[in-house]
């Protein structure tokens, strides 16, 4: 159960709080497809340098691309893109309608660790499941790390968020999948809750959001 007294803004995360994602299938896919090592060059918890890049978009799609065709050279672009897209999974009708609700009183954010070839990804699931991109009629702003040029867990994305927004940070609270992230955020004094797997943000808000 979450205390939201005195809450006027809500930040969200997406993979793993708003959109069910699952690394593990990304890693299997990859390695499927030729790329044994996938597990040594990328993690949940500690990327490395090229999809660090690739996340605040100073690696574009195309050059991901090739220096994953640098492992496997004989790979398709349609084929790298099916593999690191098969993480992402589906959005519950129940968490959106929950998004509705908490809409009517908070103003709504979503803050993401992303990169283009997700970000197109995962509207295509919104728009197959909703017939519309629903997050343009939920969330005020939506910040995706590779369009920003910055992210999750450093201060200066935080602070962009809020300063973009005239947001108190004592007013807002943020909740993500990633401790390291939490961590960030209380840095800046803002309330932020640590959604531990398992657990599904329907389940902090129940009445809260009626």
């Amino acid at each position: 159960m979450l205390n939201l007294t005195g809450i006027k803004n809500i930040i969200l995360d997406l993979g793993g709080v708003i959109l069910n994602i699952d690394y593990n299938k990304t890693a299997n896919a990859f390695k499927r497809i030729g790329v044994a090592n996938f597990d040594d060059i990328y993690s949940q918890a500690n990327q490395g340098q090229v999809f660090d890049k690739l996340e605040i978009g100073e690696l574009t799609s195309v050059e991901f691309r090739e220096y994953i065709k640098e492992i496997v050279p004989s790979l398709h672009y349609r084929d790298i893109d099916k593999a690191w897209n098969a993480m992402l999974l589906d959005l519950p009708a129940q968490r959106i309608e929950l998004l509705k609700k908490l809409k009517k009183n908070y103003r709504l954010f979503l803050l993401s660790n992303t990169n283009a070839i997700h970000i197109k990804a995962f509207q295509k699931i919104i728009q197959s499941s909703y017939g519309e991109n629903i997050f343009d009629v939920i969330f005020e702003h939506q910040y995706y790390s590779s369009e920003m040029g910055m992210r999750k867990p450093n201060s200066d994305c935080f602070q962009f968020v809020l300063e973009k927004n005239n947001l108190n940070p004592s007013e807002t609270l943020f909740i993500d999948d990633s401790i390291q992230h939490v961590e960030g955020a209380r840095k800046l004094k803002i309330k932020a809750y640590h959604l531990l797997p398992g657990e599904d943000i329907t389940a902090l808000f129940l009445d809260k959001a009626q």
